[in-house]
């Protein structure tokens, strides 16, 4: 690196799109940005599926563009985030069965009842650290079992989206621990998957393990061969390395299609009320997560819905709302509840609507249920006196909801409101360690900080009480359809 800057690509494979930053590993400081999107395909009710193909189209060109912005002979090395749990079946040869089976896919929940009936919960809890539903790798894989037969016996290997990027840049189809705990049999503690009748899974290896980049990949992109690309973690915990989350004392909530909710702790034991998922972190730690599984994408379908001009312009109308005047919401439009309750049979709906109701009161009440959810959430962290509420993401910059957060959970939050990329800010830092370097950019930037107004504190305490109200109705409403 004579003479040069020392620059780590951080990578992050998002629900829409791949997001990639270079950065100077010194300073921490962002040299160039590009996002290149992907589409998403929904044949049938419930289903939400991707192309592998594109995924790496998009990273190729997203590589290939930094590399013409910033002197590729002065990377250091290039560190991955991905969203997950998102299946990729793989034959013989690594190459795709099929499409990728994102996150919001829902179609496996009877494939997901069925293979807890045979591992009981608590037991299977205690070893994963995870609430098995529709949205596993495993139960993903049995549904293609079920439904396409012939398609099942071509598959060899099941795996995760970043594994199968890392395998792509790399040639070799490892998984991190905390990617690993997304196909639902894996020891959160060690790594170690069960067995059962389903494929092979990755080898699960330390986020900070690095392979070369592959030649191949190298002459596409215009970067030196045999850089170290390292293996990384989920986006969510990437996202709490760049706001600088600390170990058992922060709290660090990452917001975009959906918002992630995860406290840093030091051991992996699981929430004795089996309230939260255990995520492993890539420092070695572990993380009480809980998924808020319908928020940037709630607020952008309520924008479409009512002929909105944006989302921004949308939450502005809402500013002018009282919390109380606004209709009881319930957000659960995933559908499913899979925050500190874990209802997937929760389904999202509004109460108390007039004739005069207005597309700003019905987004007053979208944010308010999702800031009351995310309330429920932080209570079960229950973090120090001293611990930060810390937000991030493309869906977490309007001031009414981050004032919000702070009145309903009697804490100061702070906020990022120019850096929407914090998982591939943490990708890079991941990697500029990995290169010796002290990443610069972790809880860097200018953090705006929202005080929790006391007056406030007996209004959100109804409010909280009012969606309780409004979630017992819904339980009784489901458990009589069920009957």
């Amino acid at each position: 690196m004579a003479g040069g800057r020392a620059i780590a690509i951080g990578l992050d494979l998002g629900t829409s799109s791949a997001k990639a930053l270079a950065v100077d590993a010194a300073t921490g400081r962002v040299l160039a940005r590009v996002r290149r999107p992907y589409p998403t395909s929904r044949p049938e009710p419930g289903a939400a599926e991707q192309a592998p193909g594109d995924w790496m189209a998009a990273v190729v060109g997203a590589l290939g563009e930094l590399a013409q912005a910033t002197p590729a002979q002065e990377w250091i090395g290039i560190g991955l985030s991905a969203m997950l749990p998102t299946l990729v079946c793989l034959d013989e040869a690594g190459e795709p069965v099929g499409p990728a089976i994102v996150w919001e896919d829902i179609r496996a929940e009877v494939d997901a009842r069925e293979l807890a009936e045979r591992h009981p919960g608590a037991t299977a809890y205690a070893r994963t650290g995870q609430h098995l539903d529709a949205r596993y790798l495993v139960p993903m894989h049995r549904r293609i079992v079920r439904q396409d037969p012939e398609a099942a016996r071509r598959i060899s290997r099941i795996a995760g989206a970043k594994d199968y990027v890392f395998a792509r840049l790399t040639g070799h189809l490892l998984t991190d621990p905390s990617t690993a705990v997304g196909s639902g049999v894996s020891a959160v503690a060690d790594g170690v998957h069960a067995s059962g009748d389903w494929p092979e899974l990755p080898e699960v290896r330390p986020a900070t393990e690095t392979r070369g980049l592959v030649e191949g990949v190298a002459r596409l992109v215009g970067a030196p061969s045999g850089i170290p690309v390292a293996l990384g973690a989920a986006d969510s915990v990437l996202g709490a390395v760049a706001l600088g989350a600390r170990p058992g004392r922060d709290v660090a909530i990452i917001s975009g299609t959906s918002t992630v909710i995860l406290g840093t702790r030091t051991s992996p034991e699981a929430d004795p009320g089996g309230r939260s998922l255990v995520t492993p972190l890539a420092d070695g730690g572990f993380g009480w997560e809980m998924d808020l599984v319908a928020t940037g994408s709630a607020f952008a379908w309520l924008a479409d819905l009512t002929g909105a001009s944006s989302v921004e312009a949308l939450l502005a109308e809402a500013g002018s709302v009282h919390p109380a005047e606004a209709p009881e919401t319930l957000p659960y439009l995933g559908p499913g509840e899979q925050g500190a309750l874990w209802e997937p049979g929760l389904f999202g709906g509004f109460a108390g609507l007039t004739l005069g109701s207005t597309r700003g009161q019905l987004m007053r009440g979208l944010l308010t249920g999702i800031v009351l959810e995310a309330r429920r959430c932080i209570a079960v962290i229950d973090p120090p006196a001293d611990g930060r509420l810390l937000v991030a993401g493309s869906s977490a910059r309007s001031p009414l909801l981050l004032q919000d957060l702070a009145d309903a959970c009697g804490r100061a939050v702070e906020a990022d409101l120019l850096e929407t990329d914090h998982s591939a800010l943490g990708a890079a830092d991941l990697v500029a360690s990995t290169c010796g370097f002290a990443p610069g950019s972790r809880g860097h930037g200018d953090l705006r900080r929202f005080e929790p107004r006391r007056e406030l504190e007996e209004l959100w305490r109804g409010l909280a009480a009012r969606q309780e109200r409004a979630i017992l109705r819904e339980r009784e409403r489901v458990a009589g359809a069920g009957r």
